[in-house]
């Protein structure tokens, strides 16, 4: 008796092609390029995966281009995936409440057709505000880098502040919703990190600066339970910072300035084995469990921290109801 292979799922994937809002007086800039090309290497490498066909706007995309294999994710882009006849959008871009994913009425009616791979745009605003962040996790005791928030106002004597601080150089200056390494900087001196909180405030009313972590960094990727639990990747050192801070991979290569650890290096250090950075947070309504993407020592001996904020892995362990799926639009295609 003959049977008929199940028809592959059909994967759209998105690019950011949208300016993030303003969210309490704070702005995250966008991406030069706009994820383009880590979603070209999405699409490319899914193209070997027999039971998935990858959709791409342009009918032949070029291996050697990062264009032509995505989708913008503004929405004439996604209604355009889905006529195309995607089953899945892959959402490799910046998500926010307000983003056509969540708000797009065109998509209610083939919400039960149409599922997107990522993060509830709702959590991803609350949880991309390094402050917020950080004050969760030392409400539940982990260790993280001293900071300081501050916040313009007619009134801020900038100078005076920071002397009352009594900072400890070189410090990191960054903004509370950052892209990567845009905007964070190591400042040596007062009058240095004078200039460069001026230029934060520029486009961000509140920023944060934090305790410099002499030690080296390393880069955790920690993924969802398709083993028995929430697992990492091999732990990934990085190299070659420029003053302190690893450079943005659009000018520099991920490949150039990191490698994964060896199997003698994590027998090692405890803490290159990855475990150490697969916690869970115990909010009063669910639980979540969250990923270090980003971790230092404190110097060349001590342990780790988070260095450079958390990312939810997810940021619920229960199926959502059906009452949950008809309020927020966004669950139903989750």
């Amino acid at each position: 008796m003959s049977s008929t292979a199940p028809e592959p799922i059909r994967i759209a994937v998105l690019h950011q092609a949208i300016e993030p809002p303003i969210i309490n007086g704070v702005h995250k800039p966008m991406k030069p390029g706009g994820y383009q090309d880590s979603g070209a290497d999405i699409a490319y490498s899914l193209q070997s995966l027999s039971d998935v066909k990858i959709l791409t706007p342009s009918p032949l995309p070029n291996p050697h281009s990062s264009t032509g294999w995505t989708f913008p994710d503004t929405p004439s882009g996604i209604l355009s995936a889905v006529q195309a006849g995607a089953t899945h959008l892959w959402a490799n871009t910046i998500l926010f409440s307000s983003h056509p994913l969540q708000t797009l009425q065109d998509l209610d009616k083939q919400q039960d057709e149409i599922r997107v791979i990522g993060q509830p745009p709702n959590l991803v605003q609350l949880y991309d505000n390094k402050e917020y962040v950080n004050s969760l996790l030392r409400s539940h005791h982990f260790t993280l880098p001293k900071s300081w928030t501050l916040t313009s106002s007619p009134t801020l004597d900038l100078s005076s502040t920071i002397k009352k601080l009594g900072l400890t150089y070189p410090i990191v200056g960054k903004p509370i919703r950052g892209r990567g390494s845009s905007g964070v900087k190591l400042c040596h001196n007062p009058s240095e990190l004078l200039s460069h909180i001026q230029s934060l405030f520029l486009t961000s009313p509140t920023i944060m600066l934090e305790q410099h972590l002499s030690g080296e960094e390393c880069t955790v990727t920690v993924m969802p339970p398709s083993h028995q639990d929430y697992w990492a990747l091999p732990v990934v050192r990085r190299f070659n910072h420029e003053d302190g801070i690893a450079p943005y991979n659009g000018v520099v290569a991920v490949t150039t300035n990191s490698r994964v650890v060896t199997k003698e290096e994590r027998e090692k250090d405890r803490y290159l084995s990855g475990e150490e950075c697969t916690v869970t947070v115990m909010p009063p309504s669910h639980q979540d469990y969250w990923a270090l993407p980003v971790v230092r020592r404190f110097n060349h001996e001590d342990g780790i921290a988070p260095y450079n904020g958390v990312v939810a892995v997810t940021t619920n362990s229960r199926v959502v109801t059906k009452e949950e799926r008809e309020k927020d639009r966004y669950y139903g295609r989750l």
